[in-house]
């Protein structure tokens, strides 16, 4: 196993990537993955993904010593592994050697592998929307090297991986629990802490939770629930904030919302649409600063149950009829609501039919009609 370094482009931004990688030296076969920073929640979710991808675990696995593995190098070949990594090889029943330090010809072609990937599949630098698109192209890479034949063997790398497949250990049921966990509690700004970042949580001050640690995201778990879920920060010191979260504190105090710095993540991430401050200026311009503010944080408010993307429709529809109020906005939620629900099927009567009576007849009626005609003639 190794990592290596990529360059991709997000968005136009040219970012540096750690890219893990898993080589069998029987079948020359590899699985490649990329991450924004090779710590110890990515090293052992790409082993999870590597195992699938093999289907089966190998019996020994070797490495350099590194930290996510190894807390200290002891004489020799011998090494104090960290706790986290004892149970996560014990949990999936594999075995693991380590290299002579500064001695990386020790791991087979694992180096060589990574070279030769990047050549291949990442030059030139490829241009992407965000991490996982860069994965989908690193995954079909790697199926794309299963029909290479590595020089001096007379079948593809494809083909020899499902004759070793038969001997690799199985899948284990379940998966390892990969999240590092901390336990703070929620401070002044609605946030708790986890390693050097803060991160939002939609909890009282003072109340103690568990946060979930994950190579790509960070959770916020109260009372068994996920109560917040956030991209993780790999910057020091940075607070990661939901705008959601501080929408019941906002209707008390509108005028924060405008400055606020979820409002400008909000807007960082690319999830406040303009027809939102279009919506937001007719309502100032009508009902005034303070309460078309307010006005603005209860159209917010009802993401919580219909979805942002729904809120979102549903206000683009009210920009368009020309309506700037609340009510209109909900209402377009309701009909939405009431247009996807299945029309309701004819009830079966079946016994009740015996209680069935004939419509009432008005031809007595008609005969009084006459007799008041003549009455009112002679009158």
């Amino acid at each position: 196993m190794d990592w290596y370094e990529g360059w991709a482009e997000f968005d136009g931004e040219p970012r540096k990537t750690y890219l893990f990688c898993l080589r069998s030296m029987a079948s020359g076969g590899a699985f490649h993955r990329a991450y924004p920073h090779a710590n110890q929640q990515a090293f052992l979710e790409a082993h999870e993904l590597a195992f699938a991808h093999f289907g089966g675990v190998f019996r020994v696995l070797r490495y350099d010593n590194l930290k996510s593995a190894v807390k200290k190098i002891l004489r020799g070949h011998q090494r104090e592994e960290t706790a986290r990594f004892i149970a996560f090889r014990s949990h999936w029943g594999f075995e693991s050697e380590f290299c002579t330090p500064g001695e990386g010809h020790e791991k087979g072609g694992v180096e060589g592998e990574g070279g030769q990937f990047r050549r291949n599949h990442l030059v030139p630098v490829p241009k992407v929307r965000d991490l996982d698109e860069l994965n989908l192209l690193v995954r079909a890479g790697s199926k794309e090297e299963e029909s290479r034949v590595i020089d001096g063997r007379g079948q593809p790398i494809g083909a020899a991986m499902l004759i070793e497949r038969e001997h690799l250990l199985p899948l284990a049921v379940e998966g390892f629990d990969l999240a590092s966990l901390h336990f703070p509690t929620v401070d002044g700004n609605s946030c708790a802490r986890a390693l050097t970042n803060f991160y939002s949580a939609p909890l009282a001050v003072g109340t103690a939770v568990e946060v979930k640690v994950y190579s790509a995201y960070v959770e916020v778990w109260y009372q068994a629930k996920c109560v917040a879920r956030h991209e993780r920060s790999y910057e020091r010191h940075k607070k990661v904030l939901e705008l959601e979260h501080y929408l019941d504190v906002l209707t008390k105090k509108p005028g924060a919302l405008a400055g606020s710095t979820a409002l400008e993540q909000c807007r960082a991430q690319g999830r406040w649409p303009a027809s939102y401050d279009r919506f937001w200026e007719v309502l100032r311009q009508r009902q005034g600063k303070q309460e078309g503010t307010r006005a603005m944080i209860d159209v917010l408010l009802l993401a919580r149950e219909q979805g942002p993307a729904k809120v979102r429709q549903a206000v683009e529809e009210a920009l368009k009829l020309g309506c700037s109020d609340v009510g209109a906005v909900r209402y377009l939620l309701n009909i939405g609501d009431q247009e996807q629900q299945p029309a309701s099927a004819p009830a079966q009567i079946g016994a009740l039919n015996r209680y069935d009576r004939p419509q009432p007849s008005l031809k007595d009626y008609d005969q009084l009609r006459s007799n008041w005609r003549t009455t009112e003639v002679i009158q």
